[in-house]
């Protein structure tokens, strides 16, 4: 496996790398600042393709769910290198009764 091979993601038209960074971590045992140093090491280095979900971080006590989403957005606005990064995240698990399945409402 090469660094640059890529694989097609369904019919997206998107190609994605075979190797993605998971960004579970973010918001509980890795805080906000090196949270973003992670993320600027990764896009130098070549790795682009970065995923997330929207529970990651839900059972660290005083989470709620999406902090991770919420601090890769944090870095996305601050770094504008959105357009060097494949963004990939989940829904579906229950974070809250008006938050489950997969309404188009919940999803947005």
């Amino acid at each position: 496996m090469s660094q640059n091979e890529t694989r097609q993601l369904g019919d997206s038209g998107i190609s994605v790398p075979l190797l993605t960074f998971g960004g579970n971590v973010f918001g509980w045992t890795v805080d906000r600042p090196t949270s973003f140093s992670l993320l600027d090491a990764l896009v130098e280095k070549g790795l682009w393709f970065i995923d997330t979900a929207d529970v990651y971080s839900r059972w660290a006590p005083g989470n709620k769910g999406g902090e991770s989403e919420t601090i890769i957005g944090e870095w996305l606005k601050k770094s504008s290198k959105r357009e060097r990064i494949v963004l990939a995240t989940k829904v579906g698990m229950e974070l809250s009764p008006e938050k489950t399945g997969l309404k188009t409402q919940y999803i947005r």
